[in-house]
């Protein structure tokens, strides 16, 4: 089977179209270039993290979890952030669509039986360029 008939189109067209739309919801606020760094290096974080196997995963989890403080910590960052999401509920939708198109994307990569490192790499691409399509939109309508 050819590798193109392997890559998720529509899980990737997905992903285009829910990343352009923070694109287009950061440009209205005409930020600075550190700004569009910052949401740049989340980006590829969040894909970073969704890429990576659970095992490897929990073995960096658990490193949050190995002293009463440190839990102690974790669960007051845990009650501020649902805070958060309570306060600015629609900033979490916007959010959860994105990681959900995110993960949507890592499922059917995995389902196709292509690598971590590529499917990092085709789903960084897409969501870099569906952040700088959204932006791009935005200035010029």
């Amino acid at each position: 089977m050819s590798i193109l008939k392997r890559v998720p189109w529509v899980s990737l067209a997905l992903e285009l179209l829910s990343y352009s739309t923070l694109g287009w919801v950061i440009s209205e606020t005409r930020p600075p270039l550190f700004v569009w760094l910052v949401v740049v290096v989340a980006i590829l974080l969040l894909l970073i993290t969704l890429t990576t196997p659970w095992s490897k995963m929990a073995r960096y989890y658990t490193v949050l979890f190995k002293s009463n403080t440190r839990s102690f910590g974790v669960a007051v960052l845990a009650a501020f952030l649902f805070f958060v999401m309570l306060a600015w509920f629609r900033v979490f939708l916007d959010t959860l669509l994105i990681i959900s198109a995110t993960i949507l994307v890592k499922i059917e990569f995995q389902t196709a039986g292509f690598r971590e490192g590529v499917a990092f790499g085709i789903a960084s691409i897409f969501s870099l360029a569906g952040l700088a399509l959204g932006a791009l939109v935005y200035n010029l309508i």
